[in-house]
């Protein structure tokens, strides 16, 4: 029995390597197409011995668009009530969100004590206390900021307040 099963072990690695085709064939033919069609293309002038070469039509620029990284930036938009703290500007940085309310005190605090204006804000909807670390008027400015203290905070994201 043990005879037969090796023999069947040995009959199924031995299929299963030959199944197994090279690529390499595949690999050469295309190459071979490939270089058939470059040579195709540079077809020799018979009187020059040059390379004939299609000319290259330049087209005069009709529109430019001025991109800055700030258009690719999300940010969350979200219905909020001041809990603790000063007031939001448009942008503000949020740095934890919290069921409870003295976990956002902890937060807050430590914020204050490294020098920050930090404020909790409340999302009724959601019913989650939102720690603020920086608020602004322009959103380059909070992208800056939430740039900065993600290296502390990872979670780090713009909250745009309409009000």
């Amino acid at each position: 029995m043990k005879k037969y099963t090796l023999l069947c072990v040995g009959l199924c690695a031995a299929m299963a390597f030959t199944s197994c085709k090279s690529s390499e064939s595949a690999y050469k033919k295309a190459y071979e197409k490939a270089k058939q069609y470059d040579t195709a293309t540079q077809q020799v002038a018979p009187q020059t011995g040059e390379a004939v070469v299609a000319p290259v039509e330049a087209k005069p620029a009709t529109e430019t668009r001025v991109v800055d990284n700030l258009d690719n930036v999300s940010v969350r938009q979200e219905s909020v009530s001041l809990v603790s703290g000063q007031g939001l500007s448009a942008y503000s940085v949020v740095v934890g969100s919290f069921g409870l309310l003295s976990n956002a005190e902890g937060l807050q605090q430590r914020l204050k004590d490294a020098g920050y204006n930090a404020q909790i804000v409340k999302n009724n909807d959601r019913n989650m206390y939102r720690v603020v670390a920086t608020t602004y008027a322009s959103k380059g400015d909070a992208v800056a900021s939430r740039d900065q203290l993600r290296s502390t905070y990872p979670d780090a994201w713009l909250l745009y307040n309409a009000q």
